[in-house]
């Protein structure tokens, strides 16, 4: 994929989607949005206290899970000001929903999030695709070794298990990201982090006797780091993984590399509208609501300049992802592996 293309292609479209009304503001729809998933997390956390000790908390768990998710889909609009046009509201409300309600570092998870859309599925670049456990091209299989180069070989399979452990990964992330040199109001993430461990670990042990409350937390969580992968891995997992030798203009870097799913309004509703990742990618300070009426848009505008648009259904999305990932892992299921791919 090294190419060089130069030109206004993106500010033409951009002229397309301005004229349309498609980067306005839509508070109205935010307030109604914002209060649902409000409501959904306190009446959840109301549900948990008047089941009381019972084992029907564990379809509780389930329940919240899914509400944490979609607490993270909002927090991710505020961190691209989709919201609020300035600065400061949107951290104050991604700091409240983010690391007191969820336990997820505002700071650090929109940072990370920033640097993916500057340069999506770019190995040297996005930390979405740096070789953490799983890698993504066989370039990182070549430089891998230990536990990722252990799940490489048939990380295909460990991939959904894998996923139930996204949201501790997340949560420690978080905390870890306070030890870093040059994070901001490092105070204020840290007291609010610590504020959330507070409330949730406390009222989960304080209905739920010791057992009962250590299966809920991993049900909870198991469901909430499966949802949250489930949801970003059909974005880029599969898309061309690119290099340094790579030269594109900002339209194609991000066209190339995302893919929607379609599945009508339900996926639009479980996906927090992120099936629609190319239009997202192009205009990350879209309202999520208006992505579904840019999508036709782009679209044809990418038909007529001849780029590649890719949109399946959620099903195949996954295993496009899958199938990349077992490539990847190829060279290590060759005979003699270990002695001719890691020196």
């Amino acid at each position: 994929m090294t190419t060089e293309i130069r030109g206004s292609d993106f500010a033409r479209l951009a002229r397309k989607i301005t004229e349309a009304g498609l980067l306005d503001r839509r508070l109205v729809y935010y307030a109604v949005r914002g209060s649902l998933v409000g409501i959904s997390f306190f009446g959840g956390w109301a549900l948990f206290v008047w089941v009381g000790d019972s084992w029907w908390q564990m379809g509780v768990a389930v329940l919240l899970a899914l509400v944490f998710t979609q607490i993270g889909f909002l927090a991710h609009d505020l961190g691209h000001r989709q919201v609020f046009r300035t600065r400061k509201p949107s951290e104050i409300a991604g700091r409240l929903i983010g690391n007191l309600g969820v336990g997820l570092g505002w700071a650090w998870w929109t940072d990370k999030h920033n640097r993916h859309h500057a340069n999506p599925n770019h190995e040297d670049h996005d930390p979405d695709v740096s070789p953490s456990v799983i890698v993504w091209s066989t370039e990182q299989v070549e430089r891998s070794h230990g536990l990722p180069r252990f799940i490489a070989k048939y990380q295909a399979f460990w991939f959904f298990p894998l996923l139930t452990l996204e949201a501790w990964h997340l949560h420690i992330a978080s905390f870890k990201a306070l030890t870093k040199p040059g994070m901001r109001n490092r105070a204020l993430e840290l007291t609010l982090l610590l504020a959330h461990c507070a409330w949730y670990l406390g009222l989960i042990f304080t209905i739920l006797p010791f057992g009962k409350a250590l299966l809920f937390l991993v049900i909870h969580q198991g469901v909430f780091g499966i949802y949250l992968g489930c949801t970003f891995a059909p974005n880029h997992k599969g898309m061309p993984i690119l290099t340094s030798d790579d030269k594109l203009d900002f339209l194609r870097k991000q066209v190339l590399t995302s893919r929607n799913v379609h599945g009508g309004w339900f996926t639009d509703i479980a996906t927090g509208q992120l099936n629609y990742q190319i239009e997202h990618h192009l205009f990350p300070n879209m309202p999520s609501v208006n992505l579904r009426h840019a999508q036709p848009i782009v679209e044809r505008y990418c038909a007529e300049i001849g780029v590649d648009y890719l949109t399946t259904g959620l099903v195949e999305s996954y295993g496009q992802a899958l199938r990349h990932l077992h490539e990847v892992g190829a060279p290590l299921r060759k005979p003699h592996a270990e002695a001719t791919v890691h020196p």
